[in-house]
């Protein structure tokens, strides 16, 4: 296949000219970053209506280009491309104004997601794709033909993927949905980069005001010296020895000593400075001390939380969307305590919001407010569940009469709504019910 290999400023800039009047650009990315602080960029492949280039980010400085991306209403084509945008961000201070990824389309016509590269090829496309320099070096140069070519291949059929998937989801109706989940995507991406990156740590939710304090004491530690010697900040102090570490809210180092992990010989001419950064945490001022994580007050309701989102990933199966993208049982969960006013938080969650709400709003509501139940209907079934209304009061259409003494049961339609009464069910496509089989 033919391309450009761009490894000059000359070369840079007669590339981003003879590109800037195409109106789609495919773009992916190959990186390190898992011995480094920050992933560091290595190539950028692009695929502009029928040209292709390979950019060398080691080589050149690539600025005129990531400004050329941002510029204009161009449609920028990426697979699993937060990484990719974030290089974008890092180098001009924004992202283009049109991003498709092609994963999150992939998940709004019932894919799995996030769904590799080669799985989209293989269902959408019929292509196999090689997955051979998944893990080779990207700093090396020269490139071989083998790391060329799967870098191209990245590339060249994205623009073909979208078309495949821009076409179901106009054929469903949900271009919209993807447009308002693309600019939720961005927003988000920006977001976690201007965030506390201590507040993302794991295992923190039982930590007081106090250990709270001191867990960002040692994480601003912890990134100092990773960026001092260009390392993951994880070689430096595990996640989990900063959690125990806050969790004992002691500056006293044979007690830090004592704590398993911390025996390693690189970690102990670094004890004096770690137990220094608790006694900072611990003399601080009420008032100086953080607050705990809006996600750390809400209540767990893990029998509710695990029975309403049996019922969310069974609507996303019947309108083809992929649970995952929908939400995560953390989200459920959020939207119970925003319902039962349980939570500190004032926004508005997930579920609650857009395209999400449209899907499954009004049913987690219903089965909320116990107007609805999650039974089994096939257990044979691909999808063996369905929901159905339990009293002629609560449903807006005629219901058929049930037995004496118990509640009549109207089965949902595919859009969420009670059906008229011929027994369809949400499940009824997915395989006879047991009663139909006879």
């Amino acid at each position: 296949m033919e391309y450009q290999f761009i490894q000059t400023p000359p070369e840079l800039l007669r590339w981003c000219e003879q590109i800037q009047s195409c109106r789609a650009i495919a773009l992916d990315t190959e990186f390190v970053g898992e011995s480094n602080y920050r992933p560091e960029l290595c190539l950028v492949q692009v695929e502009a209506e029928g040209r292709l280039a390979l950019l060398d980010p080691l080589a050149v400085n690539l600025q005129p280009f990531w400004e050329l991306l941002v510029s204009g209403a161009r449609e920028t084509i990426v697979h699993g491309g937060v990484r990719d945008m974030l290089f974008c961000y890092e180098a001009v201070g924004k992202m283009p104004a049109s991003v498709v990824d092609v994963q999150i389309a992939a998940g709004l016509i019932g894919l799995e997601y996030p769904a590799g590269f080669s799985t989209l090829m293989e269902r959408l496309l019929g292509r196999s794709f090689s997955k051979a320099e998944t893990r080779t070096d990207w700093r090396r140069r020269p490139l071989s033909s083998q790391q060329i070519e799967y870098a191209l291949e990245d590339v060249l059929y994205l623009r073909e993927l979208w078309a495949t998937l821009r076409a179901r989801l106009e054929q469903a109706g949900r271009m919209e949905w993807l447009r308002e989940e693309m600019d939720r995507w961005k927003a988000e991406a920006i977001q976690k980069t201007l965030r506390e990156g201590w507040r993302r740590l794991p295992g923190q939710s039982g930590l007081s005001r106090r250990g709270l304090a001191v867990l960002r004491e040692l994480w601003q530690w912890r990134e100092s010296q990773a960026k001092r010697r260009n390392c993951p900040a994880k070689f430096v102090l595990r996640d989990d020895l900063l959690v125990e570490l806050a969790r004992r809210e002691t500056g006293n180092i044979h007690r830090i000593r004592a704590v398993r992990g911390l025996h390693h010989p690189g970690l102990r001419k670094h004890l004096p400075q770690i137990a220094a950064c608790i006694e900072r945490a611990l003399h601080l001022r009420e008032d100086q001390l953080p607050q705990p994580s809006v996600a750390a007050s809400i209540p767990v309701f893990p029998i509710l939380a695990q029975f309403l989102y049996a019922a969310l990933a069974t609507r996303c199966r019947q309108a083809h969307v992929a649970p995952s993208l929908v939400g995560a049982p953390n989200d459920v969960r959020e939207w119970i305590a925003y319902r039962l006013g349980a939570g500190n938080s004032a926004e508005t969650p997930l579920l609650e919001r857009g395209w999400r709400a449209e899907l499954v709003g009004g049913l987690l509501e219903d089965l909320l407010a116990g107007k609805m139940a999650l039974r089994i209907q096939n257990p044979s079934a691909e999808l063996p569940l369905e929901m159905v209304y339990l009293s002629e009061q609560t449903s807006p259409g005629p219901l058929p009469e049930g037995p004496k003494g118990s509640a009549a049961e109207t089965p949902l339609q595919h859009d969420g709504e009670p059906s008229q009464p011929t027994g369809e069910t949400l499940a009824s496509e997915e395989g006879p019910s047991p009663s139909q089989s006879d």
